[in-house]
């Protein structure tokens, strides 16, 4: 199996922009906006003034919150927030402030380099949001929108901005959409959206993808969705942290190099009973066409998921809890399946775990 990464869909997506999008226009008087080309739910809701989650309400929104260009949203109103103080005109410059500007703007230069690698910047004197941008190499909209700025979009010494930061993914040969999806974490249907894309057509090798960023819900301007649920925390050994999902021979074992294969493949009966190696939040649960066959990803807290493809049957759904030991589907011989088998895989913070080392010694 190619490297993925599982979903994580409890995080909340940043603003998403196309090259050469234009800054967008604030919302704030708006009772009902049109989604333009790079917009989000979060970025309208910082524009607008209102919780993401009141938008999602008003509009009957389902998860994960993806918008369309052209959609109309209903914008709830509720008390107008408080205006931005206005900015003190600077008095003109004598000769004595132009050399103590210079100076302080070569100090600010120095001090914004830094913005390159870091992840939250401290506006530095002298520095524009504008200016800011350009260093840190990210679009201005993403941070006006990942910080909830409003028009005039001044910012003031001292005052810490989150850094969005984006990746891109060079598509190689035998990547699929899904693929994609699970390396970052992020949802097909939000890469497709920030690169122009139809989700439901091929990728081509070659293509080269802007992946969103990621903010941490607890860190964003917008609070998560009342719907949207919270992973489970588990406590568990530090060595056997998982039970078997099923009992049988291991066909295949994980390979981290040569020929990859992120998992391990039991061989066992068609319509054996498969079993949630710990309790936890089903992430996904549904069809993979291209791999995986029918396929359940289970978020155990922690960074921690196990993932089960090739299942002949799905018996829970996204967003259920479950327990260890809890039946989650069916062996079965679905996707890229050498036979009746399962194939299971445990990710910790995205990167693939040896199964064998989190499991009990072979039942």
């Amino acid at each position: 199996m190619m490297r993925r990464a599982l979903p994580s869909s409890f995080l909340v997506l940043a603003a998403l922009v196309l090259p050469g999008a234009p800054v967008l226009a604030s919302t704030k008087d708006e009772s009902v906006h049109v989604v333009e080309q790079g917009e989000t739910l979060n970025g309208i809701a910082n524009r607008a003034g209102v919780a993401a989650s009141a938008i999602v309400k008003a509009n009957g929104l389902k998860e994960p919150y993806v918008v369309k260009v052209g959609q109309k949203l209903a914008i709830p109103r509720a008390a107008a927030p408080a205006p931005a103080p206005t900015a003190k005109p600077r008095p003109a410059p004598t000769a004595t402030s132009r050399t103590a500007a210079s100076a302080q703007a070569v100090a600010s230069k120095a001090a914004a380099v830094s913005a390159e690698t870091e992840e939250v910047h401290a506006v530095a004197p002298g520095e524009t949001l504008g200016g800011i941008a350009q260093r840190a190499g990210v679009a201005r909209v993403l941070i006006i929108e990942a910080n909830g700025l409003q028009p005039p979009y001044a910012v003031r010494t001292g005052q810490k901005l989150k850094i969005p930061r984006t990746r891109r993914h060079t598509v190689k040969a035998g990547d699929t959409g899904f693929s994609i999806s699970l390396k970052y974490a992020v949802p097909w249907e939000q890469i497709a959206l920030a690169n122009g894309l139809d989700a439901a057509a091929p990728v081509k090798a070659g293509q080269s993808l802007l992946i969103p960023t990621l903010v941490d819900a607890r860190a964003g301007p917008a609070p998560i969705p009342a719907a949207a649920a919270q992973p489970v925390k588990t406590a568990q050994p530090a060595a056997v942290r998982f039970l078997w999902p099923v009992t049988g021979e291991v066909r295949r074992k994980f390979a981290a190099s040569g020929n990859p294969h992120d998992g391990i493949d039991i061989k066992a009966p068609q319509g054996t009973m498969v079993r949630a190696a710990a309790a936890g939040i089903v992430k996904f649960a549904g069809a993979e066409k291209e791999q995986f066959g029918n396929l359940v990803v289970l978020d155990h807290g922690n960074g921690w998921f196990t993932a089960y493809g090739f299942l002949s049957r799905v018996t829970v759904k996204e967003g259920a809890k479950v327990a260890a030991g809890e039946r989650v589907g069916l062996v079965g011989s679905t996707g890229l399946a050498k036979g009746d088998e399962l194939h299971f895989e445990v990710r910790q913070d995205g990167k693939p775990v040896d199964p064998l080392d989190a499991l009990p010694k072979a039942p």
